[in-house]
């Protein structure tokens, strides 16, 4: 059990890098950049965290998963999703676009390299790195992902959508 005393914003987040996304485990919300503040004052522990989408099926989870993680720091836990700022892509961390690829899952790509005339930006398979896929269909298993196909490799994969 973690004491109070060495309650600090610091351990709050290392705690919460212990938190999987729920639909792409092998990230953590922390990774995903969900966690947009954290307050910690005495006797209060307070997570915003920023939704991928609107109306994304996994923000319960999301809320218990966390709340469940920060219960032994003590004081009461107040989980609250936050649209002060949209969540966008860019947020992911380089440790989670490397997990997510490593998983077979493609990260989007960073803003800087999309423009908003892009219909069908490449995306590398993450399986082969090649540059020669094709979207098939935008509706993947959840609003933040499509299903992408490679013509090199021939295989199918997810990819997260830029946003």
């Amino acid at each position: 059990m973690v004491m109070s005393a060495r309650l600090t914003e610091s351990s709050v987040l290392a705690a919460l890098t212990e938190v999987p996304d729920p639909e792409i485990p092998v990230v953590s919300i922390v990774d995903l950049g969900l966690v947009h503040r954290v307050e910690v004052d005495g006797d209060r522990l307070r997570v915003d965290l920023l939704p991928t989408f609107v109306g994304c099926p996994a923000l319960d989870a999301i809320r218990s998963a966390v709340e469940e993680r920060l219960a032994s720091f003590g004081p009461p836990v107040e989980v609250t999703f936050s649209y002060e700022v949209p969540w966008t892509s860019d947020r992911i961390s380089p440790q989670g676009r490397s997990r997510l690829r490593e998983s077979g899952f493609a990260p989007p790509s960073p803003s800087g390299q999309r423009t908003l005339l892009d219909l069908d930006v490449p995306v590398p398979c993450p399986l082969c790195g090649s540059r020669r896929t094709v979207l098939e269909n935008v509706f993947g298993p959840t609003q933040c992902r499509s299903i992408r196909y490679c013509t090199a490799c021939r295989q199918p994969f997810e990819a997260f959508k830029p946003v």
